[in-house]
């Protein structure tokens, strides 16, 4: 071969090179960031080129898939009873991504995901048409429906959470008000304008309540405080009178912790204290322990930690380095304190499982297109907030509140129900409408416990002296778990 013909075949050789290692690199280091482009058209009408799996309470689908009735994007998520499950669905939109289990098991749902790789082969050679896998969840229809309904009925704000304690799982998780997926979930100026409005409204209907947003639990927190007590050995039973003076003035201050009303709180035992809410035997208890005892009791039932259901909660907070009397007003759920719903209803689900604290989830598995499970998730234990001795202590201290306490609300016939009401202060001096709390569980005369919840209700327009926790939020407690009670039998 002569000098210029060489030439010419070792430029041609490299340029192929430099073709095929282009192509290599565009194939597979690349790759995932092209497919993800958001401006990758033929990827995102792909993605919607096929009916997008389900997500599944009780069996049934609570999602479904419409053919769009304009654009490139064949396929649009649609909802059943959108605004009951919009916070356990989250939404999937065309041009808005996606939210919550929609987004999060997004490749089971859109049939992508690797692990349904063996699955998506043997489609491909029967040719049979791709289709997503479906998310099953621990939700109880019922639960969610009574809920949602208490809340929409009471009106304002608020959320409900209810946990099955043996196991962590979710079974109902309401918030309100809340907003239809469906509205927004194509590419039109329709879902454009939908999307718009929710965002504008200052009602804040897509915020999932019952786990992004924190209150101060208000008397709720008496519990762990009560759970702190016993455990390290303050007071060893419920009925062993305390030591709380009244009136009592908080460590380094001239300031005395008030109770509501006039109640039997001087020296009163734990379970008289819970009965009636003494704000002054709880304070002092969380002084007399101190910061680092009540924050290592806290931290037991979850707080400062996100959780993860899989969707993720705000972490509730009990902060460090208080003095006594910022612990005190701490211990009573107050000062710095917060709390999720979800992080309540842990907290009665503990007690009520014995002190044996599980982690809360609520997808129960995740199935291929042809429903073989393709993960299923196992109750996984979480702590140890109480032991089960202290933890039947404070059971009965929780059944008393219901017998002929705060919580007489919800009282369930031929069911032994635990619980505790709050109303936590808001507002700059107390100044805006209190949030009303009430945590509880169920037991029933085998001994199993099959629900805790934990509501809370915000209503700026209610009359303020009718807002309580036994009052607003009991009797959405007593529904829920009359209905979950209901669906066992």
């Amino acid at each position: 071969m002569n000098k210029p013909l060489r030439r010419i075949a070792i430029f041609c050789g490299l340029l192929v090179l430099a073709l095929l290692i282009r192509d290599n690199y565009l194939q597979y280091v690349k790759a995932d960031q092209l497919a993800s482009q958001k401006d990758n058209r033929r990827v995102a009408i792909q993605r919607y080129a096929h009916p997008r799996g389900d997500i599944i309470v009780d069996g049934n689908p609570i999602t479904g898939s419409a053919v769009s009735k304009s654009g490139d994007f064949k396929y649009k998520r649609t909802y059943k009873d959108g605004p009951l499950w919009a916070p356990v669905t989250g939404y999937s939109s065309q041009a808005f991504d996606g939210s919550q289990l929609e987004k999060i098991d997004d490749g089971i749902l859109t049939g992508t995901d690797d692990r349904l790789f063996f699955r998506n082969t043997l489609d491909m050679i029967t040719g049979k048409p791709k289709q997503g896998g479906n998310v099953v969840t621990t939700l109880n229809a019922a639960a969610q429906k009574a809920a949602y309904d208490g809340l929409a009925k009471q009106g304002g704000k608020g959320a409900v959470v209810a946990l099955e304690p043996s196991t962590g799982k979710i079974l109902a998780m309401a918030s309100y008000p809340s907003y239809d997926p469906s509205s927004f979930s194509g590419y039109s100026d329709s879902d454009a304008k939908a999307w718009n409005s929710l965002r504008d409204d200052k009602a804040d209907p897509m915020q999932n309540r019952a786990l992004r947003e924190t209150y101060p639990p208000g008397s709720t927190f008496k519990v762990v405080t009560a759970a702190a007590a016993l455990e390290n050995g303050l007071y060893k039973s419920a009925d062993e009178k305390t030591n709380s003076p009244l009136p009592w003035t908080m460590p380094g201050t001239t300031t005395q912790l008030k109770n509501e009303g006039n109640i039997p709180c001087e020296n009163a035992t734990l379970r008289t204290a819970l009965q009636y809410s003494c704000n002054t035997v709880f304070g002092k208890i969380g002084a007399d322990l101190g910061n680092d005892k009540m924050l290592a009791e806290a931290k037991k039932f979850g707080f400062d930690s996100e959780q993860f259901t899989p969707v993720r909660s705000n972490a509730s907070v009990f902060s460090d380095n208080m003095n006594q009397s910022q612990t005190a007003l701490s211990s009573i759920g107050q000062y710095n304190t917060a709390a999720t719903p979800l992080q309540m209803a842990m907290v009665a689900s503990a007690v009520a499982n014995d002190g044996k604290l599980m982690k809360p989830y609520m997808v129960d598995k995740l199935q291929s297109s042809n429903l073989d499970t393709v993960e299923q998730t196992e109750p996984q234990e979480m702590s140890r907030p109480l032991s089960s001795e202290n933890a039947q202590i404070l059971q009965s201290m929780m059944q008393t509140v219901v017998e002929k306490g705060t919580g007489t609300n919800a009282k369930i016939d031929g069911v032994t129900v635990g619980g505790k009401t709050g109303t936590a202060q808001h507002g700059v001096a107390n100044s805006a409408n209190p949030y009303a709390w009430f945590l509880s569980y169920a037991k029933l005369s085998d001994g199993s416990s099959p629900v805790a919840v934990a509501v809370v209700i915000e209503d700026e327009s209610a009359n303020r002296d009718d807002i309580s926790g036994g009052g607003l939020a009991a009797p959405i407690a007593k529904n829920v778990m009359q209905a979950v009670i209901q669906s066992k039998k």
